[in-house]
Protein backbone atom coordinates (compact mmCIF):
# COMPACT_ATOMS: atom_id res chain seq x y z
CA UNK A 1 0.00 0.00 0.00
CA UNK A 2 2.72 2.11 0.80
CA UNK A 3 4.65 1.52 -2.37
CA UNK A 4 1.59 2.78 -4.25
CA UNK A 5 0.93 6.17 -1.93
CA UNK A 6 4.64 6.33 -2.67
CA UNK A 7 4.60 6.15 -6.68
CA UNK A 8 1.43 8.63 -6.63
CA UNK A 9 2.97 11.20 -4.90
CA UNK A 10 6.11 10.28 -7.52
CA UNK A 11 3.67 10.61 -10.27
CA UNK A 12 1.74 14.23 -9.14
CA UNK A 13 4.99 15.80 -8.16
CA UNK A 14 6.27 14.75 -12.10
CA UNK A 15 3.56 16.32 -13.14
CA UNK A 16 3.58 19.70 -11.04
CA UNK A 17 7.36 20.08 -12.39
CA UNK A 18 6.80 19.38 -16.00
CA UNK A 19 3.89 21.70 -15.85
CA UNK A 20 6.45 24.59 -14.47
CA UNK A 21 8.39 23.46 -16.73
CA UNK A 22 6.40 24.16 -20.07
CA UNK A 23 4.25 27.54 -18.86
CA UNK A 24 6.18 30.15 -20.40
CA UNK A 25 7.76 32.89 -18.11
CA UNK A 26 5.98 36.28 -18.30
CA UNK A 27 7.78 39.31 -20.30
CA UNK A 28 7.10 42.89 -18.45
CA UNK A 29 7.23 46.28 -20.65
CA UNK A 30 7.30 50.03 -20.20
CA UNK A 31 6.37 52.95 -22.27
CA UNK A 32 9.32 54.72 -23.96
CA UNK A 33 9.25 58.49 -24.28
CA UNK A 34 10.11 60.61 -27.40
CA UNK A 35 13.77 60.63 -28.62
CA UNK A 36 15.22 63.96 -27.98
CA UNK A 37 15.54 65.98 -31.21
CA UNK A 38 18.29 67.27 -32.53
CA UNK A 39 19.41 70.74 -31.43
CA UNK A 40 16.68 70.87 -28.43
CA UNK A 41 16.93 73.43 -25.97
CA UNK A 42 18.06 72.69 -22.60
CA UNK A 43 14.83 72.58 -19.92
CA UNK A 44 14.54 76.05 -18.29
CA UNK A 45 12.96 76.65 -14.67
CA UNK A 46 11.10 80.10 -16.41
CA UNK A 47 9.27 77.89 -18.60
CA UNK A 48 5.31 76.51 -18.46
CA UNK A 49 4.54 75.38 -15.12
CA UNK A 50 1.90 72.43 -15.89
CA UNK A 51 0.31 69.66 -13.88
CA UNK A 52 -0.82 66.55 -15.17
CA UNK A 53 -3.49 64.69 -13.65
CA UNK A 54 -6.15 63.20 -13.25
CA UNK A 55 -6.20 60.74 -15.72
CA UNK A 56 -8.59 58.15 -15.62
CA UNK A 57 -8.87 54.94 -17.89
CA UNK A 58 -11.40 52.31 -18.53
CA UNK A 59 -11.71 49.16 -16.21
CA UNK A 60 -11.09 47.08 -19.09
CA UNK A 61 -7.63 48.07 -19.69
CA UNK A 62 -6.95 49.12 -16.02
CA UNK A 63 -4.64 45.64 -15.05
CA UNK A 64 -1.14 44.30 -15.16
CA UNK A 65 -1.72 42.25 -18.43
CA UNK A 66 -1.42 44.35 -21.83
CA UNK A 67 -4.51 44.09 -23.62
CA UNK A 68 -5.53 43.61 -27.12
CA UNK A 69 -8.72 43.69 -29.10
CA UNK A 70 -9.33 40.79 -31.15
CA UNK A 71 -12.64 41.63 -32.88
CA UNK A 72 -15.00 44.92 -31.96
CA UNK A 73 -16.52 43.76 -29.19
CA UNK A 74 -13.53 40.77 -27.85
CA UNK A 75 -10.37 41.39 -25.69
CA UNK A 76 -7.72 39.49 -25.40
CA UNK A 77 -5.81 39.51 -22.33
CA UNK A 78 -1.96 39.03 -22.12
CA UNK A 79 -1.45 36.84 -18.96
CA UNK A 80 2.13 36.43 -20.17
CA UNK A 81 2.78 40.11 -21.02
CA UNK A 82 2.30 42.57 -18.59
CA UNK A 83 2.78 46.04 -17.81
CA UNK A 84 5.90 46.83 -15.11
CA UNK A 85 4.37 48.73 -13.25
CA UNK A 86 0.70 50.38 -13.77
CA UNK A 87 -0.87 51.49 -17.00
CA UNK A 88 -1.58 54.88 -15.22
CA UNK A 89 1.54 55.74 -13.59
CA UNK A 90 3.49 54.64 -16.71
CA UNK A 91 1.50 56.83 -19.00
CA UNK A 92 2.07 59.58 -17.07
CA UNK A 93 5.36 59.52 -16.51
CA UNK A 94 6.09 59.58 -20.37
CA UNK A 95 3.77 62.28 -20.87
CA UNK A 96 5.03 63.83 -18.69
CA UNK A 97 8.80 63.36 -20.15
CA UNK A 98 7.42 64.11 -23.74
CA UNK A 99 5.54 67.62 -22.45
CA UNK A 100 8.91 68.83 -20.92
CA UNK A 101 10.50 68.22 -23.48
CA UNK A 102 8.61 69.52 -26.02
CA UNK A 103 8.51 72.77 -24.03
CA UNK A 104 11.60 72.80 -22.48
CA UNK A 105 10.37 73.04 -18.95
CA UNK A 106 11.40 71.44 -15.70
CA UNK A 107 8.05 72.68 -14.17
CA UNK A 108 6.24 69.29 -15.53
CA UNK A 109 4.47 67.95 -12.58
CA UNK A 110 2.26 64.91 -11.76
CA UNK A 111 -0.79 65.72 -9.87
CA UNK A 112 -1.16 65.15 -6.79
CA UNK A 113 2.47 66.67 -6.34
CA UNK A 114 4.51 68.08 -3.12
CA UNK A 115 5.99 70.71 -4.93
CA UNK A 116 4.50 74.31 -4.45
CA UNK A 117 4.41 76.83 -6.81
CA UNK A 118 1.93 78.24 -8.88
CA UNK A 119 0.80 76.42 -11.93
CA UNK A 120 -0.03 78.16 -15.35
CA UNK A 121 -2.11 75.22 -16.68
CA UNK A 122 -3.78 72.42 -14.95
CA UNK A 123 -4.15 69.29 -17.98
CA UNK A 124 -6.83 66.13 -17.32
CA UNK A 125 -7.64 63.17 -19.50
CA UNK A 126 -10.15 60.28 -20.09
CA UNK A 127 -8.46 57.58 -22.08
CA UNK A 128 -10.89 55.98 -24.11
CA UNK A 129 -8.76 53.41 -25.86
CA UNK A 130 -5.06 52.75 -25.70
CA UNK A 131 -4.71 49.21 -27.36
CA UNK A 132 -4.10 47.23 -30.48
CA UNK A 133 -6.58 46.50 -32.72
CA UNK A 134 -7.73 43.73 -34.95
CA UNK A 135 -6.87 46.03 -38.00
CA UNK A 136 -2.88 46.44 -36.60
CA UNK A 137 -2.82 49.22 -35.40
CA UNK A 138 -2.28 50.66 -32.10
CA UNK A 139 -4.99 53.34 -30.99
CA UNK A 140 -4.97 55.93 -28.24
CA UNK A 141 -8.48 57.88 -27.78
CA UNK A 142 -8.50 60.57 -25.49
CA UNK A 143 -10.37 63.54 -24.28
CA UNK A 144 -9.05 66.14 -22.50
CA UNK A 145 -9.02 69.58 -21.04
CA UNK A 146 -6.48 72.40 -20.13
CA UNK A 147 -7.81 74.79 -17.37
CA UNK A 148 -6.16 77.54 -15.49
CA UNK A 149 -6.25 76.59 -12.17
CA UNK A 150 -5.50 80.45 -10.57
CA UNK A 151 -9.18 81.14 -11.81
CA UNK A 152 -10.33 78.03 -11.90
CA UNK A 153 -11.80 78.15 -15.66
CA UNK A 154 -11.54 75.94 -18.00
CA UNK A 155 -9.98 76.70 -21.82
CA UNK A 156 -9.53 74.02 -24.23
CA UNK A 157 -11.75 71.02 -24.38
CA UNK A 158 -11.00 68.64 -27.18
CA UNK A 159 -11.44 64.46 -27.78
CA UNK A 160 -8.65 63.22 -30.12
CA UNK A 161 -7.60 60.07 -31.67
CA UNK A 162 -4.50 58.56 -32.74
CA UNK A 163 -3.19 55.43 -34.71
CA UNK A 164 0.38 53.88 -35.38
CA UNK A 165 0.23 50.47 -37.28
CA UNK A 166 1.86 47.82 -35.72
CA UNK A 167 1.71 44.31 -37.51
CA UNK A 168 -1.17 42.65 -35.41
CA UNK A 169 0.79 39.74 -34.22
CA UNK A 170 -0.13 38.10 -30.99
CA UNK A 171 3.66 37.18 -30.54
CA UNK A 172 4.81 40.60 -31.87
CA UNK A 173 3.99 42.68 -28.00
CA UNK A 174 7.50 44.90 -28.72
CA UNK A 175 6.06 46.18 -31.82
CA UNK A 176 2.62 46.93 -30.13
CA UNK A 177 4.16 48.98 -27.12
CA UNK A 178 6.44 51.03 -29.05
CA UNK A 179 3.21 51.75 -31.51
CA UNK A 180 1.43 52.50 -27.80
CA UNK A 181 4.34 54.87 -27.06
CA UNK A 182 4.61 56.29 -30.81
CA UNK A 183 0.76 57.53 -30.09
CA UNK A 184 1.55 58.97 -26.77
CA UNK A 185 4.22 61.13 -28.47
CA UNK A 186 1.98 62.09 -30.76
CA UNK A 187 -0.64 62.78 -28.22
CA UNK A 188 2.12 64.91 -26.18
CA UNK A 189 3.02 67.27 -29.18
CA UNK A 190 -0.69 68.05 -29.68
CA UNK A 191 -0.82 69.00 -25.67
CA UNK A 192 2.27 71.25 -26.29
CA UNK A 193 1.16 72.98 -29.22
CA UNK A 194 -2.23 73.81 -27.65
CA UNK A 195 -0.71 74.75 -24.19
CA UNK A 196 2.02 77.05 -26.05
CA UNK A 197 -0.87 78.78 -28.52
CA UNK A 198 -2.50 79.72 -24.87
CA UNK A 199 -1.99 83.62 -24.04
CA UNK A 200 0.29 83.13 -20.75
CA UNK A 201 -1.91 83.60 -17.27
CA UNK A 202 -1.41 87.53 -16.50
CA UNK A 203 -0.85 85.98 -12.61
CA UNK A 204 1.68 83.38 -13.60
CA UNK A 205 3.20 87.15 -14.90
CA UNK A 206 3.72 88.88 -12.01
CA UNK A 207 1.96 91.84 -13.06
CA UNK A 208 -1.21 92.82 -10.61
CA UNK A 209 -2.00 95.35 -13.33
CA UNK A 210 -2.14 92.82 -16.42
CA UNK A 211 -4.27 90.83 -14.07
CA UNK A 212 -6.94 93.62 -13.37
CA UNK A 213 -6.72 94.44 -17.05
CA UNK A 214 -7.66 90.82 -18.21
CA UNK A 215 -10.34 90.37 -15.44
Amino acid sequence: MSRIRTGAIGLSVAAMLLGCASTPPSSFYTLAPMAPAAGEAERSWQALSVGLGPVTFPVFLDRPQIVARETGNRLMIDEYHRWGGTLQDDFLRVWSENLGRLLGSSRILVLPSDIRYPLDYRVGAEVLAFEGTERGEAVLKVRWVVLEPARDRVLLVREDRYARPWSGAETDRDALIEALSGVLADFSRDVARALSALPPPAEALGDPASADQAR
